[in-house]
């Protein structure tokens, strides 16, 4: 009887606020399916706490904007069968002063053309975003709400809808091969 493959679950962004709380929640998760999990970093190494806190986790040092190191990914860990994609330039003020490098994170071509690149594409695709596309007016908003950006940041809002509104239109997610693309807004503050 051949035993089934283990899942992998890769966060990319995991060395962020998000995706530590991230990966410690799937660490610890008390899951019937046993799952390998593996995060990117841009730092030059890892953060050793996170490391330590987490094991057994694989790191990836990945640049999101140019998509270097996708490739160690593929090589190592292997096609993940779900990415959680936690990557993001989200102070308002920093994506201002660089909007190429905003837009190339926060927008994750890289990723998206990384994922698209396996035979076998069937992949859960999680991307996350803040909730700075909303007008702020009420709490639990939906994906049907209208989406009115008021953030004064005038790169940050309307680059948080995009992958929403252009490039990764959930609507058309099979369009990409993945086998579903969610997209989630939070808020970090309660």
């Amino acid at each position: 009887m051949k035993m089934a493959e283990r899942k992998r679950v890769l966060v990319i962004g995991g060395s962020g606020y998000l995706g530590q709380h991230l990966l410690d929640g799937l660490a610890t998760a008390d899951s019937e399916t046993p799952f390998d999990l593996a995060f990117t970093h841009h730092c030059p190494i890892p953060p050793p706490e996170l490391i330590d806190a987490i094991s057994p986790v694989l790191p990836f040092r990945v640049d999101v904007r140019t998509g270097e190191g996708f490739e160690s990914i593929s090589n190592t860990f292997g096609k993940p069968h779900v990415v959680v994609n936690c990557a993001a330039l989200s102070v308002p003020r920093a994506c201002e002063v660089d909007p190429v490098t905003t837009m190339a994170t926060n927008l994750p071509t890289s990723l998206v053309n990384w994922l698209s690149s396996f035979k076998d594409n069937n992949i859960l695709l999680i991307h996350l975003s803040t909730d700075q596309v909303y007008e702020g007016s009420k709490s639990f908003y939906k994906e049907e709400d209208e989406t009115a950006p008021v953030n004064i940041s005038i790169i940050y809002g309307p680059q948080t809808l995009s992958p929403v509104s252009k490039s990764l239109p959930i609507q058309d997610s099979h369009q990409w091969g993945f086998s579903s693309l969610l997209t989630a807004y939070f808020s970090i503050f309660p």
